[in-house]
């Protein structure tokens, strides 16, 4: 062999050593000079995986104490440490948000016969006179109102209430039940929604017959003085288009053609002491002389009738006893 063969053979390994460590070092691509352990592994894609391959599993200690009243302090609080679990406070009060009353306190008796009797009449006069006479205790509270609002006025807010009265009902036949929480209480909340999970919901509101008005204002604290909650009871006399459908677009209640004079005492409360508070329906009052509501139309599935196979007919022939004495021969 030549000395120009053992030469070139010299510079072809060379090379491809060389090219191997770029292959397998990518430092060496960039002409970085960097320190590479043998033990790690070329590829860092999988390194997490490959970590993963191997876990610590804790298994359980058993000879260790489990009664925990064996222990001592120090070794509960280090248990309790290890375990991530908080330690027990001394007192077991909770925060507790009341945002609104659970019921109408000194709730308004509406005189019999509201919204039929003229205010000319005898009875009309005599409602009007009995008004005036149970205005003392509003207007007290009408001032227990001001001295945390002091635009609170009894004719605005009335035009206020209505149009709370009209944006909860929208969003109630919406099914917007984030929206209807911003006019209704949460003790009003499940009233007006209860069973209308699989129902359509129709509603319109036409006209104000007369226009609403304040008929009672009452105060009161709750817990503490500072605590106070307001309730002012509207009265409403309005005409209304209202239809309730089921799940199969069956009319259950109501008509979108119909339009029906409705009169309601509505409560609207809110929470004076929070300054966030607003005003929001609460309930409504039903009096007693008031004619009951129409039912609902339900529907039922109808049975699928059983066919009944016909009897057999019976067997007109009468079968022949058998005679206690001997049998005649036959001739």
């Amino acid at each position: 062999m030549s000395l120009l063969q053992i030469t070139g053979l010299k510079s072809l390994i060379a090379f491809s050593f060389r090219t191997a460590l770029q292959v397998n070092i990518p430092s060496l691509n960039v002409g970085l000079q960097t320190r590479e352990r043998h033990t790690k592994h070329w590829n860092p894609k999988f390194k997490k995986l490959r970590r993963l391959k191997i876990q610590e599993i804790k298994l359980p200690n058993f000879r260790e104490e489990s009664d925990p009243t064996k222990l001592t302090p120090d070794q509960i609080r280090a248990k309790m440490k290890e375990q991530g679990v908080l330690p027990p406070r001394p007192w077991m009060e909770k925060p507790i948000l009341i945002s609104a009353t659970s019921a109408v306190f000194e709730p308004y008796i509406p005189p019999e016969g509201d919204g039929k009797l003229s205010a000319l009449s005898l009875g009309g006069a005599k409602q009007s006179v009995e008004l005036l006479s149970k205005k003392s205790k509003s207007m007290m509270a009408v001032r227990k109102i001001r001295s945390y609002d002091e635009d609170f006025s009894p004719k605005d807010f009335s035009d206020e209430a209505q149009d709370i009265y009209i944006r909860a009902h929208e969003a109630l036949a919406k099914k917007d039940y984030d929206t209807l929480h911003d006019y209704v209480t949460e003790l009003s909340f499940p009233l007006m929604t209860h069973d209308l999970r699989f129902c359509t919901l129709k509603w319109q509101f036409l006209k104000s017959l007369e226009p609403p008005r304040v008929v009672h204002v009452r105060c009161t604290d709750i817990v503490t003085k500072e605590n106070i909650f307001s309730q002012v009871t509207v009265r409403f006399h309005t005409q209304q288009l209202l239809a309730l459908y089921d799940r199969f677009g069956r009319l259950l209640y109501g008509s979108e053609v119909i339009a029906k004079d409705v009169l309601e005492y509505v409560v609207f409360e809110k929470h004076l002491s929070n300054t966030y508070g607003k005003w929001r329906i609460h309930e409504k009052i039903i009096p007693d002389w008031m004619p009951p509501r129409e039912p609902g139309n339900k529907t039922y599935v109808q049975d699928v009738p059983v066919e009944v196979e016909p009897a057999p007919p019976a067997d007109s022939v009468v079968p022949v006893t058998p005679s206690n004495g001997p049998t005649p021969a036959m001739a």
